[in-house]
């Protein structure tokens, strides 16, 4: 609890903002107040939570539509505004500061009572809008509620701890004490164990989670797109909502520049409505550089899948490709035996560490070469612990990590990084997986070029969450004959892809060249 008369430093307040504390602009806050239904904003008893209030633009923007909405019910302006304020509209802020600009942006004054204040029935200088400064609930070093490390968050009084009232509790409806219609937000993303983005865990699926145990006829948030494909701590989350069907509507940001201006975010953001009285299909929108696609009704989950497929356009390239490998469009999945994903190593192929690294020159004739972050070395084979199988056989190897695109997405892009052809007697540290065995190193080739095939590449990109390409994004991926030399051509004839869908393949993916070892 804050000690009393505690007066924060604002420039302390500011300095310990979260970078992921991102600020919903205006324009894109009313692109989701949209979706709603038109009949709430003349609905006096309709109520509405942002629960994760940052600069209050939400409430601000829907008291404009109930200012304007309830005109004819309410024609005194001032015993309009009362209503709406003190009885429809309740915010929860993330942050001491937050709570501030939330205020002023609402009730245009700092304090909901004061003389400034657009509501003059408020008794409380909070008015509805409520900051609480909670405590992490430590076990084992960590947060039992949003996993924060006990090393970074827990400090002094004069320190932001980013325990976000809502998700440090078992029970988000004590809160207020009463039921909405409406909740719609923008929560925080991540916490960095110390403020390394590297150590980030996911923490807006908390507040999806926790927002839904208010039960609201509506739910709407602003999220990383991530959670498409799961991931680091999202898995049971994606699940969770691939199988909601009262999720109606998505808007996918490829690029969430698109929507925050100056903001890196690497996967993208997504808005997502939820419905809970009419469940359904999702209408799915894709939007990148400005440019909204025309929105496809389908399920979110395919039967079949794991992951959201997240291209409208990729759904049907994938139909077409399981179709010709199984005879049917309706299960999308690939059978174990035809799966490329098979021919794929597990990380650390050989047992050895990303740091891993080989001495500079061969002292013994059955030393291996070792390829390692950085460039190449040798090792003792009695050092080699597994992945004996790829030893002494033709493979592949390609970076674990894909190529980033800077502090944005942008497309097209390679997708993964440029693989290359390991010859018998190498190992790789960590850095890369092994793709094979091969018998030969024609063999290798044939595999190589299909890797090299932007038609390949986009069918990972489809299971693709992060630039971790493992073992598991190549699941969509199915395996050819490697006795020739692959080019798209031949695969977007082999699958039957229209001009449509070729075009789309090429804005997506850019050309990749490998080195082919002649025979």
């Amino acid at each position: 609890m804050l000690e009393i008369n505690y007066n924060p430093d604002v420039l302390s307040c500011l300095a310990n903002l979260s970078n992921d504390e991102v600020f919903t602009p205006p324009e894109l806050a009313n692109e989701m107040l949209d979706q709603l239904p038109e009949n709430l904003w003349s609905d006096s008893s309709a109520t509405f939570l942002d629960p994760v209030s940052k600069s209050g633009v939400f409430l601000r923007e829907i008291a404009k539509r109930l200012i304007e909405g309830l005109k004819d019910e309410f024609p005194d302006e001032q015993e309009r505004i009362n209503h709406i304020f003190k009885n429809q509209l309740f915010g929860i802020a993330i942050t001491e500061l937050t709570s501030l600009l939330a205020r002023r942006s609402v009730y245009c004054s700092k304090n909901a009572n004061g003389p400034y204040s657009v509501c003059t029935e408020f008794d409380a200088p909070d008015g509805n809008i409520k900051f609480e400064k909670v405590d992490h609930s430590w076990e084992d070093g960590r947060c039992k509620f949003c996993g924060a490390s006990k090393e970074a968050f827990d400090r002094g009084a004069e320190f932001e701890t980013h325990a976000y009232q809502l998700i440090h509790t078992d029970h988000p409806e004590g809160i207020f004490n009463m039921k909405f219609d409406v909740i719609v937000g923008n929560p925080p993303y991540q916490l960095a164990d110390s403020g390394f983005g590297t150590s980030a865990a996911p923490i807006y699926q908390k507040f999806v989670e926790q927002a839904k145990k208010l039960n609201p006829r509506y739910l709407s948030m602003i999220i990383p797109a991530r959670w498409f494909a799961g991931g680091k701590g999202l898995d049971d989350f994606r699940e969770t909502m691939l199988s909601d069907t009262r999720i109606r509507k998505i808007d996918d940001y490829l690029s969430a520049s698109d929507v925050f201006p100056g903001v890196g975010l690497k996967g993208g953001i997504c808005i997502f409505l939820w419905d809970r009285d009419n469940p359904g299909d999702c209408e799915v929108t894709t939007h990148l550089n400005g440019v909204s696609a025309e929105p496809v009704r389908r399920k979110l989950l395919e039967d079949g899948a794991d992951v959201f497929i997240r291209f409208n356009d990729g759904l049907s390239i994938l139909k077409k490709v399981v179709q010709m490998e199984t005879g049917q469009d309706t299960h999308l999945s690939i059978p174990q035996e035809k799966r490329f994903d098979a021919l794929v190593s597990s990380r650390k192929p050989f047992g050895l560490s990303t740091t891993f690294k080989g001495r500079g020159r061969k002292s013994q004739e059955d030393d291996l070469k070792i390829y390692q972050n950085g460039g190449s070395g040798f090792v003792k084979r009695s050092e080699v612990s597994s992945g004996k199988q790829y030893i002494d056989k033709w493979k592949i190897y390609t970076g674990r990590a894909a190529p980033g695109t800077g502090n944005k997405d942008t497309y097209p892009h390679r997708i993964i990084s440029t693989p290359f052809l390991g010859e018998p007697e190498s190992i790789s540290s960590e850095t890369y997986l092994a793709i094979g065995p091969f018998d030969t190193k024609e063999e290798a080739n044939s595999a190589l070029s299909y890797l090299s095939c932007k038609l390949t590449r986009l069918l990972i990109l489809l299971h693709k969450p992060s630039q971790d390409t493992t073992r598991k994004v190549y699941t969509f991926v199915p395996t050819q004959n490697w006795d020739k030399v692959w080019t798209d051509e031949e695969l977007y004839d082999k699958y039957g892809l229209d001009d449509e869908e070729i075009a789309f393949i090429e804005s997506m993916v850019r050309p990749l060249e490998v080195d082919l070892i002649d025979a």
